[in-house]
């Protein structure tokens, strides 16, 4: 995968984001925050650059770039965040007033037939079968009409930091999951199982707001 382009793009809008919260989440010293943030710079366009370029209609590119981001950091930190630490650190580095904005215009799409036309489209495709830093998933809307469940069989995320040896913090990006449906306004998330903490797949339910 190319590093100008989308790859350069997500650094430039999250890069001071994440090392901001090296301080506030971490506790790391400003010249260390600013130590790590460079290392994992170089990192990221090292991680990306090994990637292979997705196909067009392929959704996820944005999810395993930010999978390179967050990694990049977590594998400079001096000492390994706990999960529980890390999520924290993830959800405020990724929420910015930028993302806020974009959950909520995502979130006014929900449910829209475009929406929906989209998640089939997803489904047929079958990325994963091609590129394994990408996702299978099948689309499974509510009998009673209320939402649907996107529910994941093969995993990019999982892919990708399984090769870095930080399998363990994969959660810590699953988590936002959550928070990306809150900030969109529209859909209460649900889920049950993860692969990451080996589940038969990873359900992603959509339950609309009245």
């Amino acid at each position: 995968m190319k590093y100008t382009g989308m790859p350069m793009g997500m650094w430039a809008l999250f890069g001071r984001s994440f090392q901001k919260h090296l301080a506030s989440v971490c506790g790391y010293d400003p010249e260390t925050a600013r130590m790590i943030a460079a290392k994992a710079k170089l990192k990221y366009k090292e991680i990306i650059g090994r990637l292979p370029e997705f196909e067009k209609a392929d959704r996820f590119r944005m999810n395993i770039v930010s999978c390179a981001m967050l990694s990049a950091f977590l594998l400079h930190m001096p000492e390994r965040p706990t999960v529980e630490k890390a999520t924290e650190y993830y959800r405020l580095s990724m929420m910015t007033a930028p993302m806020k904005w974009f959950c909520r215009m995502s979130g006014k799409r929900k449910f829209t037939e475009k929406d929906l036309q989209g998640m089939q489209d997803t489904a047929a495709l079958k990325a994963a079968d091609r590129n394994p830093y990408s996702w299978n998933m099948e689309y499974l809307p509510y009998p009673d009409g209320s939402g649907y469940e996107a529910r994941f069989t093969a995993c990019g995320i999982c892919t990708l930091m399984k090769e870095l040896g930080i399998y363990e913090l994969v959660p810590a990006m699953c988590r936002l999951d959550y928070t990306m449906s809150e900030a969109g306004g529209a859909s209460e998330f649900v889920r049950e199982y993860t692969l990451a903490s080996g589940g038969p797949y990873c359900d992603c339910g959509y339950k609309k707001k009245t």
